[in-house]
Parts: C-alpha cells; structure tokens; sequence
C-alpha cells in the first residue's frame, strides 16, 4: 500500500462530470474522507468532446479556463475537512502535468481519468482509450508526478483486452500512487490488482451498503468510493459507518 495517499474515514466521493464541484465535496465531508472533482477536460480536443456531450445534454464542467477553474474550485476547499483530489481528460500530455501542478500546489490528488466510455470523449483519445495505451497513459502519469504531485488513474474493469493488473504495475512503475477502479461486474479484479501492485487501490462500483464494502474490502481495497449516490446523506451515513467499522483499525 502507498503509504503517501492517506484519508479518513476509507470514503471517497467519486467525480460526476459536470457534478462534483466543490460544493458538493463539501456538503460530502460530513461522510467521506476524499472527494474527486470533475471530470474536467482540459486541452481542445477534449473540450471539443465534451461540448459534443452537453449537446446531447450530458453534464459536462466547461469553463473558459480549465486550469483556472481547477484551481478555484481546490482554494474553495482549503479548510473543508476532506482530501481534495481532481479528475482530469486530455488528448495530449502537457494539460495534464500543468493540472498536476495545480493539485501539488493545493494540496490535492490528481486521478487521470482512463475510465469514461463515451464515444466521443474515445474517439480524441480519451477516458477509456488510454487502457489500451499503455505507453501513453504511462506517460501521463509520469510527467504529473514528476511534479510532485500524489498521482492516480481511474480505470475501468471489463475492457476486452486491458489486463488491469499488468496495467496498473506499469503505472506504478510510472509513478503512480493509487488507481481507483471501477470493477463493474468484476469485483474480485479488486484482489488481482492489490495482489499485483503496492497502490493504493480505491474499489469502486455498486458501494451502497455493509455488504458491498465488505466484499471490496475482503478482496484487499484500501479504501471504497460511492459515484450517484455521493449526494444521497443516507447512502454516505450507511457506508462510511461500514467502512469504519472495516477499515477503521487500518485507517488510525
């Protein structure tokens, strides 16, 4: 486990594009220990995408500057009692080390998203493309750490020919520090990947209960994260009291 990623409660508010802002982080901070902001896409062809999916009216951050509105919606939490973290999309890489400058500076983790399965967000290159492009999001996660910053990857269970677990070690040889994964209708990936690497390993999917927290956390996750839900309080009060009577020893 990467001992530099730490929070508590084990609770992370998974990113909602056009969603999880910085309000919703903090009206989430009674509950959870993380918050991924964003999506937020930050170079032309994933803004160009992006506003692709707003016209088919997805919700989608698209402010005139990408970097500028990272950086509001982090000094906004300063002294909000939850680690703040940003999810980031770019066709090209420079976007991404300048976010991750952004995040260092704030105190904040930064999560390039491999996950996103939208067609047009793929066809520039981004979200779920990059598991299939190792060399490429290898280097995303190379030139953001180098900056300093504490860097993950969200990534996506399922995809035909994507070994998560080969994946994820050449991330972490990257300088990756945690991955959080979305295990669709594969929860027990979750063990492949801790068994593969020393991240820490965020699981993600279906976390609404005692029950799915204690699967995720039998097969070896550090932590879990709730994505619609975030802004239900009675799903939040319901899994972060299972994740503390599960993880509350590791977490103190």
């Amino acid at each position: 486990m990467a001992t530099s990623i730490s929070f508590t409660p084990r609770l992370a508010l998974a990113s909602l594009s056009g969603e999880a802002d910085s309000d919703w982080a903090r009206t989430g901070a009674a509950f959870a220990g993380a918050a991924f902001l964003g999506g937020i896409a930050l170079d032309t062809e994933s803004r160009a995408a992006a506003r692709k999916l707003v016209d088919r009216e997805r919700t989608e951050f698209l402010p005139e500057d990408p970097l500028a509105f990272l950086d509001r919606e982090l000094e906004a939490l300063e002294d909000a009692p939850i680690q703040p973290a940003f999810n980031v999309r770019s066709a090209t890489a420079e976007p991404i080390a300048e976010a991750a400058r952004v995040c260092r500076d704030r105190g904040a983790y930064l999560e390039v998203n491999a996950h996103c399965r939208q067609a047009e967000l793929c066809a520039v290159g981004c979200g779920e493309t990059l598991l299939r492009d190792g060399d490429r999001l290898a280097d995303y996660v190379a030139r953001a750490s180098e900056t300093g910053a504490l860097v993950g990857v969200k990534v996506r269970a399922e995809v035909s020919g994507v070994d998560l677990p080969a994946l994820s070690q050449r991330l972490e040889r990257a300088g990756a520090a945690f991955v959080h994964v979305d295990a669709m209708d594969s929860e027990s990936v979750i063990a492949d990947v801790v068994a593969a690497t020393d991240l820490f390993v965020i699981a993600n999917n279906g976390v609404r209960d005692e029950e799915t927290v204690r699967e995720y956390v039998a097969y070896g996750a550090d932590a879990v994260s709730v994505g619609r839900p975030s802004d239900d309080p009675v799903v939040l009060e319901r899994v972060r009291d299972a994740v503390e009577r599960r993880l509350g020893l590791e977490a103190n």
